[in-house]
């Protein structure tokens, strides 16, 4: 059970599907195509619907396209609250596979084929 000035589920910043509605907490009516920044640090609930809110938290809610809002997702983390977001998918690089085989895990042995 949580109080009711908590975020839900341990919510800080989350970008969601947009529900058509919110009717005691709960999304009602099925979801938009749009996206919604919602920040708790900021005084808004994931409970709320859009039209409950401030102007100042509908402006930060958005609605949102997928890729602006991970863009501004980015932005209020870094200017609202000064962390530094993760990095972009594309900005990361991938593992190359190691060519060594892998190691035996204790109590085990390896076994091998012959040709």
């Amino acid at each position: 059970m949580r109080a009711p000035d908590q975020p839900a589920l341990g919510w800080t910043v989350v970008l969601r599907r947009q529900p058509v509605r919110i009717v005691a907490g709960q999304p009602e009516g099925g979801y938009t195509d749009a996206y919604e920044l919602i920040c708790c640090e900021c005084g808004d609930h994931p409970d709320l619907d859009y039209r409950d809110i401030s102007p100042e938290l509908q402006r930060i809610r958005g609605p949102y396209t997928f890729a602006d809002g991970i863009a501004a997702y980015g932005e209020h983390i870094r200017r609202q609250h000064r962390q530094q977001p993760v990095p972009e998918a594309a900005q990361t690089r991938r593992s190359k596979r190691s060519t060594h085989a892998p190691a035996d895990l204790p109590g085990q042995t390896r076994t091998r084929r012959k040709l």
